[in-house]
């Protein structure tokens, strides 16, 4: 679910430039505003971490989510409408994803994505390698498995399958809600600088929304569809080493 906010200066390869407030990204760290539920973040990651591999950096290359939350930014609750109709445009761009139509009861639909974005910065504390592999989890379950990260034990459950993450610290967490006022601080600081979900900021001082794709909206969204224009995984390969350089 893509939400268009503020937009700034573009460069001639689509990086954005200028001096509106940004977040400050540490060397060795892509920052990327996103929600677990947005499909397009969802694919953003998969390829960056790839494109990370590819590169030889997964040890000298940080992604770290940030929350840009779309329930709020559009002011209702995520639904069936909107995200399902994403599924089959995004899942045709990686097939390897395995991106399904939601296969549970109408009614088990989650809502709110927000328990989930405040377990992936939960597992920050833990490590940047936990959030990591806790964020993709709980987005693949979703996507992919039907699953409602909406619920608690849903995502305790999920993270029992991440290696890199201790269960008990993140219920914890969870319970006693030390992950959320951060997260939500940072959000509203610097909301207005986010286009949309993913938009990834790199320590040099550039960023770029939704890399390498390039699309319009037919109709209104939920009653129209998406076409996608044009689509250039490619990005990902100059992403991350720009990320890396000195």
């Amino acid at each position: 679910m893509l939400t268009v906010g503020t937009t700034r200066d573009v460069g001639a390869e689509g990086w954005n430039t200028g001096d509106m407030t940004q977040p400050h990204v540490a060397p060795g760290t892509v920052v990327v505003f996103t929600d677990v539920m947005c499909g397009w973040s969802t694919l953003a990651f998969h390829r960056f971490y790839e494109a990370r591999a590819a590169a030889g950096l997964d040890d000298q290359l940080t992604l770290d989510p940030q929350l840009f939350l779309l329930e709020d930014v559009n002011q209702m609750a995520l639904n069936t409408k909107i995200i399902e109709g994403e599924k089959p445009v995004i899942g045709a761009l990686a097939e390897e994803l395995d991106f399904k139509p939601w296969q549970r009861d109408p009614s088990e639909y989650p809502v709110t994505s927000l328990p989930a974005n405040e377990a992936v910065h939960a597992a920050k504390e833990q490590s940047a390698r936990a959030a990591e592999q806790l964020d993709m989890a709980l987005r693949m379950a979703f996507w992919r498995d039907s699953r409602c990260i909406s619920m608690r034990h849903e995502i305790l459950d999920i993270a029992a399958g991440c290696d890199r993450v201790d269960v008990e610290q993140l219920r914890d967490a969870l319970d006693t809600g030390r992950a959320r006022g951060s997260m939500m601080s940072t959000y509203r600081a610097c909301r207005d600088s986010v286009q949309g979900s993913p938009h990834f900021f790199l320590p040099d001082g550039s960023s770029m929304h939704n890399p390498g794709i390039k699309m319009h909206q037919v109709g209104s969204p939920g009653a129209g569809f998406l076409v996608v224009d044009s689509d250039s995984p490619d990005v990902y390969a100059d992403l991350v080493r720009r990320a890396v350089q000195e």
